[in-house]
């Protein structure tokens, strides 16, 4: 069954190189189309690459109220059959979660983002130009009314999906 999945995936996968040739980065042609994994219906998010080793390092140790929506709420598609990424390098930001097919950024506030609202607003702002919605949770919704934050999300992400006619 694998097997056949991915023979099926690989035919498809030649027959649009065959349409559109120049369509390869590596043979100096443009990429438009990105998979939803790649930055979804947007197409590709460009980003700092020297923030991908903060972002590993980030996911190995993420704070108690990551942990928690993580495990409680967005991993392993289990949110409304959404995939989310952990700690996603998008521009010069690393935010705490990602889903690529909404664009749709999830941030989980600490104490110390009461000072530095002004950063936020303006690095929401940067990501809302890019078409990327961002939510914010503060640290003690999430570790103290998983489930607000869980009933919460479901009704944004329901705007989104109705908003964006997604599937």
């Amino acid at each position: 069954m694998v097997f056949h999945f991915f023979h099926e995936a690989r035919a498809k996968w030649r027959k649009g190189r065959e349409q559109n040739p120049s369509n390869s980065p590596l043979s100096g042609g443009e990429r438009t189309n990105y998979p939803p994994d790649k930055g979804g219906k947007g197409g590709f998010i460009p980003y700092d690459t020297s923030l991908t080793e903060k972002a590993r390092n980030n996911r190995k140790s993420p704070t108690p109220a990551e942990k928690k929506i993580w495990h409680d709420v967005l991993q392993a598609s289990q949110f409304a059959g959404l995939k989310f990424t952990r700690q996603k390098p998008l521009l010069d930001y690393i935010v705490d979660f990602y889903c690529a097919r909404l664009m749709l950024a999830i941030e989980i506030d600490g104490d110390t983002h009461a000072e530095l609202e002004e950063y936020d607003k303006q690095r929401t702002a940067r990501l809302n130009r890019l078409g990327i919605e961002v939510i914010r949770y503060a640290n003690q919704d999430v570790l103290n009314n998983i489930e607000g934050v869980y009933l919460d999300l479901l009704e944004k992400i329901e705007r989104i999906l109705v908003k964006t006619k997604t599937p």
